[in-house]
């Protein structure tokens, strides 16, 4: 069951190194360095989103990039416009008669998204606040929105049919 050991110097250096590596993850764990702990948690996708700033009073804080995140979410934004969007798609929805939807869909995710930057560069927190609520609230009221429109849309051409009957 036990590893035997040639002499307890060797078995005082285990201990030794088992005792620094406790303490490093105590360290981690009591958030000494907080950006380091949550990179450790997180294995590292914390990183790009974190900044560490030293204030006026000289400590160390950590802060969130928040360019990045903006920079990322628009990025991932566009990309999902472009490529529900290319020109074949917008062609053959032309032939579907979506491209107004398609249209309309664009414009509104590019006016709430410049809003949504507009806010998030400002230095009042109210703003950032609508910015951020914006920027995770808003696709989810919209696809609430659009599903509550084509069930009343369906619901209609149901009643609508049965009236024909």
């Amino acid at each position: 069951m036990g590893r035997k050991y040639e002499s307890i110097e060797e078995l005082r250096r285990k201990k030794k190194l088992l005792k620094s590596e406790i303490d490093d993850l105590e360290n981690l764990l009591t958030f000494k360095n907080t950006k380091e702990s949550l990179s450790a948690f997180t294995n590292g996708l914390t990183d790009q989103y974190l900044q560490e700033k030293v204030d006026e009073d000289g400590d160390e804080k950590v802060v969130l990039r928040k360019d990045v995140i903006a920079r990322q979410l628009t990025s991932e934004v566009k990309d999902l416009l472009i490529s529900k969007n290319t020109a074949v798609g917008i062609a053959s929805s032309a032939f579907n008669g979506n491209i107004a939807d398609g249209l309309i869909k664009l414009g509104i995710t590019a006016i709430v998204g410049n809003y949504a930057k507009k806010n998030m560069k400002s230095t009042n927190w109210k703003n950032k606040l609508v910015g951020v609520t914006l920027i995770y609230l808003a696709p989810i009221a919209l696809k609430f929105v659009r599903k509550k429109l084509e069930v009343y849309q369906k619901n209609k051409s149901v009643s609508s049919l049965e009236q024909l009957i």
